[in-house]
């Protein structure tokens, strides 16, 4: 009999691995925000990365420590945080967002798997407190500043509503990633064939949402496609840092990230609230964990 300490269970992924399969899965939201909103979400998204990995290797060169670059956790980043920007927005803005994602948020606290909430998440948060005007101007397809369908949604102007077709393929004003419900779903199916991510979370945050706004006399279907909803719960309250270890515990960890959207939405002046309810669950993930932990077999409770 051999003995050794755990893990015992190994497989070839890596932190790289991982970060570009996530970057693969996030390629048929790039490609349908730059056919929506054109060249200039192209641009923004290059912005972002650009100075998130630049932030990530000048503040570890500048602290001595090991260049982490090349796992593309900084570059995954850069691309989320563009997608839950507007298309118009200046990008020194969204230069800074990537600054604070990088540094504020993940190497402040240790680097990757250090971080105590999602960075793009985060950082989009300070942006929307920092900049709220440039942050919640939208620009339709047609390069016509407008309302996004939650807006409308909030406004009681449900009659403005686009269509669920429109919706579902993208083609409304909104953030650069989050509007095309297609592309985040094509995406989530590539993370489920990796294995890079499981179903619990996603459909559990996605349907404690779709079940409570019927309850309360809204469209489901329209909250669903509408907003952060899918680009949140498939790209970022699934991040391995931040969200909790067990199944029972993402579970929970869904669920209350569903129930604070669905709490801001309805109830709130603000008509979004797929970020805070992530960035408020990423703050107790651990203690969800701690609490779903199995016994070890023999164990005893303390």
């Amino acid at each position: 009999m051999v003995v050794t300490c755990s893990p015992h269970i190994r497989d070839n992924a890596s932190t790289q691995s991982i970060m570009r399969d996530v970057l693969i899965a996030l390629v048929p939201a790039l490609i349908a925000s730059v056919l929506v909103f054109g060249f200039s979400a192209l641009l923004r998204v290059i912005v972002c990365v650009i100075f998130a990995v630049g932030s990530e290797y000048l503040f570890e060169k500048a602290c001595g420590r090991p260049i982490t670059i090349s796992d593309y956790s900084a570059a995954v980043t850069g691309v989320l945080l563009a997608y839950n920007l507007p298309p118009e927005l200046p990008l020194w803005m969204a230069a800074f967002g990537s600054i604070v994602a990088i540094v504020a948020v993940k190497q402040l606290f240790g680097g990757i798997g250090h971080n105590f909430a999602n960075p793009a998440i985060t950082a989009r948060i300070v942006l929307l407190i920092s900049f709220a005007g440039p942050m919640t101007t939208w620009v339709i397809p047609d390069t016509v500043s407008g309302a996004t369908p939650l807006g409308l949604i909030a406004a009681g102007e449900l009659e403005k509503l686009p269509p669920v077709t429109s919706m579902f393929l993208g083609t409304i004003g909104g953030c650069l990633g989050e509007t095309s419900a297609l592309a985040l779903l094509l995406g989530f199916a590539y993370l489920l064939y990796r294995k890079v991510i499981t179903w619990h979370i996603p459909v559990f945050f996605v349907g404690t949402v779709f079940v409570l706004t019927a309850l309360v006399g809204y469209n489901p279907v329209y909250q669903v496609l509408a907003g952060g909803l899918l680009l949140g719960a498939i790209f970022m309250a699934t991040d391995y840092s931040t969200s909790p270890l067990t199944v029972k515990g993402q579970i929970i960890y869904a669920i209350g990230c569903g129930f604070i959207t669905f709490m801001i939405r309805i109830f709130g002046n603000y008509p979004e609230g797929v970020s805070f309810s992530i960035l408020l669950m990423n703050i107790i993930a651990p203690h969800i964990t701690n609490l779903t932990l199995n016994k070890p077999l023999g164990g005893v409770s303390k």
